[in-house]
């Protein structure tokens, strides 16, 4: 017969939070600035004034952070903006960082 005592223990388990990947876009010459404004509304989900101050940061800094994910999710992410990019002709790149 389980005590109280054996309950709580049994249920003193640590969960590993998932690793965070950081998740960028690189500043290249040829990509328009109305491009990556729209991918970061469509695929990052910000708002304009988020997307127009990430942007500007890619282009002044070098690249700019879209968000925090899992490595999963921010895989996908990254192959979202080189599919975009591709089909619309533009050289545009992400990457991603552990957080």
């Amino acid at each position: 017969m389980n005590t109280q005592k054996d309950l709580d223990t049994d249920l003193d388990l640590e969960i590993d939070e998932p690793r965070a990947m950081n998740v960028f876009l690189l500043n290249d010459d040829y990509t328009s600035m109305e491009f990556v404004t729209n991918i970061l509304i469509t695929l990052f989900r910000k708002s304009h004034e988020e997307a127009e101050t990430i942007m500007l940061n890619i282009h002044e800094k070098g690249k700019g952070l879209c968000g925090v994910y899992t490595p999963e999710i921010a895989e996908t992410k990254i192959d979202q903006v080189h599919s975009k990019a591709k089909e619309n002709g533009f050289p545009l790149r992400a990457t991603m960082e552990e957080a």
